[in-house]
């Protein structure tokens, strides 16, 4: 299973970016599927998550300002992200849990993160 992003690049304070993720391989289902973000020398944290139903939870930096959805006909998640602020510079991650077939477990895997790059 591979998860592979892209959207990412350089903006200025107060607009908008959107961000993809597809994923592939031997996928028999996905539950739930994220963003998370790694900003320079922090640690990566949660920004929103998915579930296969469509139920969206978002922390508290991205409520009122990202979306977060998917489209699970195409193995697909999107982050909108609008009103972008100088702290929301990161490299960007999707998740996804992921099960190959009927018996399998489900275990999570990461995408290869897309730079972000908010700056005036």
């Amino acid at each position: 299973v591979q998860l592979q992003a892209s959207g990412g690049g350089l903006v200025q304070p107060g607009e908008s970016l959107g961000l993809s993720c597809a994923a592939s391989g031997s996928i028999f289902r996905i539950n739930n599927m994220g963003w998370y973000r790694q900003p320079p020398g922090k640690q990566r944290e949660l920004v929103a998550v998915i579930t296969s139903g469509g139920v969206t939870n978002y922390v508290n930096f991205a409520k009122g300002r990202f979306a977060i959805s998917r489209d699970n006909a195409k193995n697909m998640v999107y982050l909108q992200m609008n009103s972008l602020k100088l702290e929301d510079s990161a490299v960007y991650y999707c998740y996804a849990e992921v099960s190959r077939s009927s018996r399998d477990r489900t275990k999570g895997y990461w995408g290869q993160g897309t730079q972000v790059t908010v700056s005036s």
